[in-house]
């Protein structure tokens, strides 16, 4: 089952969607012409509502308690950034367009539009599916788990290259691992001037990092197995980030 190539399942586009906010520290607020910054402000419950706790000077809050019903226009930006040092780190943004609401002691938006961005492109989330989707089960560890990887482990890393086609690692400087979910590692290669990304799907799903650690196992198992490639040409470091 270890050696199947058969899985190769990917997150949805709302889970995605519901990833992002769930693993980020910050976003902004862009609402009544005025942009604001926070900081391990939000949190987002059950029924995909983001719940933003913002200071008592707050414009954001000033304009919910004045506008009309208390429901100011506002969009809400969240980026979703490699916790491993790599070229173009953000990974993706996802933003929700709605109003937010004043309810005990923080604001509550309620989107009317969700739109993710990453790198095959900008999609429109359901709003219904966003709303019953759950967060990716390691989108919080994925930051821990992957800077671990890259830190403690590269050798793994580099040993999981085995599992790379040789083409796609032709002119390769350096590999890091750039996101992690419970069907599969992806790793970005990279070039003196260009970069590329190879997903390694997961025989199954894994839905803790008990899972993930089984999952690892196999691939790096399989990996121990195949060819080596051409090692990485570390000499080549010009125009490299």
């Amino acid at each position: 089952m270890g050696d199947s190539h058969s899985w190769t399942a990917v997150p949805g586009a709302a889970e995605r969607a519901r990833s992002v906010p769930a693993a980020a520290w910050s976003c902004s607020v862009t609402a009544d012409g005025g942009r604001e910054e926070f900081l391990g402000a939000h949190t987002v419950d059950d029924a995909g509502r983001v719940h933003l706790h913002v200071p008592d000077d707050s414009s954001l809050l000033t304009a919910a308690l004045c506008a009309p019903r208390g429901e100011p226009s506002a969009v809400l930006e969240f980026a979703d950034v490699a916790p491993v040092p790599v070229r173009n780190r953000v990974r993706g943004r996802l933003w929700l367009a709605g109003w937010f609401a004043p309810e005990d002691d923080h604001l509550v938006l309620r989107a009317t539009r969700v739109v993710l961005k990453q790198a095959g492109g900008a999609v429109v989330v359901d709003r219904d599916e966003f709303a019953g989707a759950r967060p990716d089960p390691l989108a919080t560890a994925e930051a821990q788990l992957l800077t671990h990887l890259a830190d403690a482990h590269p050798d793994a890393v580099e040993r999981l290259t085995r599992l790379v086609r040789h083409e796609s690692l032709h002119g390769a400087v350096r590999v890091q691992p750039l996101a992690v979910d419970r069907h599969g590692l992806t790793l970005r290669i990279e070039r003196a001037r260009a970069h590329g990304d190879v997903r390694l799907p997961f025989h199954a799903p894994a839905d803790d990092v008990g899972q993930l650690a089984e999952r690892m196992h196999v691939l790096l198992t399989r990996a121990s197995a195949a060819s080596c490639p051409r090692p990485l040409q570390r000499q080549r470091t010009d125009g490299d980030g």
